[in-house]
């Protein structure tokens, strides 16, 4: 057994609440997301293939964390059998890698629709955003399988609480008594994979994007070509500032326990609850669909109503 090891955070009802709004917010979002992007032929393109596999990441990152958090905090059950942490820890950091790779080829994306837009379409094929995807979901799962198989070999002793929200993969090699060398290695790759490549990726390609935008001439045309930037650079925002301010936090003064795991809990969290809203609500597109798809939906209802009452009619009449 392991120990989560926190316990009496202020407040904690609240943010329980918030937990509980914000994982059916999760749920609901990003399953009528996936819907709309399914049903509708439209929406069949590389762009929306990318915010698939994101909705579908953040959908499955968050059911990988949110219940357990209600589990430890309702029935104050800190305590965990040593295989449900490995697989608890495997699904979350994988479903958060695969988030924050996504975000990288959206990023990609924008750039090839800015700097190259003439050939955006023979470059951004249905086919090789297939393949930049499944290389993600590959790659990032045998890293993640790798880093979790690798703790099952080792001992421990001593202390087994760990002051951390979920299965902190550091945090259980620390309390290994054996050589964790192994460890070290493949916990540093994955350091390089996520969280440090993404973000770096994706600064180099809005660098680009600034450089392309700045050679345009007209000022609308130049505010026009942002503008489809801004739904990313949010939700890049959102997802990789908690993990900046626990890191610049950490050089000025060693943050207290509470808040970093509240810190890191809402790192987790928001991006997922708010993915579905800067890819629908605010964009155009997605919304002209579900107003079709809405349409059709109660045009069908309607028909369906006509043909009943007429089938009704036709066997009040022969009786």
């Amino acid at each position: 057994m392991l120990s989560h090891g926190f316990s009496n955070i202020p407040h904690i009802t609240y943010f329980l609440i918030f937990l509980c709004f914000a994982y059916i917010m999760i749920v609901v979002g990003n399953v009528f997301l996936m819907s709309v992007i399914y049903l509708v032929k439209s929406l069949h393109t590389p762009k929306y293939m990318i915010v698939f596999n994101l909705a579908l990441a953040d959908l499955c990152g968050s059911t990988a964390l949110i219940p357990k958090l209600f589990e430890t905090f309702l029935f104050d059950r800190s305590d965990i059998v040593y295989e449900d942490c490995l697989s608890s820890m495997f699904f979350v950091y994988f479903f958060t890698d695969v988030q924050t790779w996504i975000l990288v080829i959206m990023s990609y994306d924008r750039f090839i629709a800015i700097c190259f837009p003439l050939r955006y379409h023979s470059i951004v094929t249905k086919p090789a955003i297939a393949a930049m995807l499944l290389l993600v979901w590959v790659v990032l799962l045998s890293v993640s399988a790798c880093m979790v198989g690798l703790l099952d070999r080792h001992s421990f002793c001593g202390s087994l609480v760990i002051q951390s929200f979920f299965c902190n993969h550091g945090l259980i090699v620390y309390l290994a008594c054996d050589d964790t060398t192994l460890n070290s290695n493949i916990s540093f790759v994955s350091f390089v994979l996520n969280p440090c490549l993404p973000p770096v990726l994706i600064i180099l390609t809005y660098i680009c994007i600034a450089i392309a935008l700045s050679r345009i001439a007209s000022r609308k045309e130049r505010l026009k070509a942002a503008k489809t930037c801004t739904s990313h650079l949010i939700l890049v925002a959102i997802c990789f500032s908690p993990i900046l301010y626990i890191s610049v936090a950490n050089l000025i003064s060693e943050v207290d326990r509470d808040g970093r795991i509240i810190s890191m809990t809402l790192a987790h969290i928001v991006p997922p609850l708010l993915n579905p809203i800067l890819y629908s609500l605010k964009t155009e597109e997605v919304l002209n669909c579900i107003k079709r798809l809405c349409n059709n939906m109660l045009s069908n209802i309607s028909m369906s109503k006509k043909v009943f009452t007429a089938m009704l009619t036709k066997w009040k009449v022969l009786k």
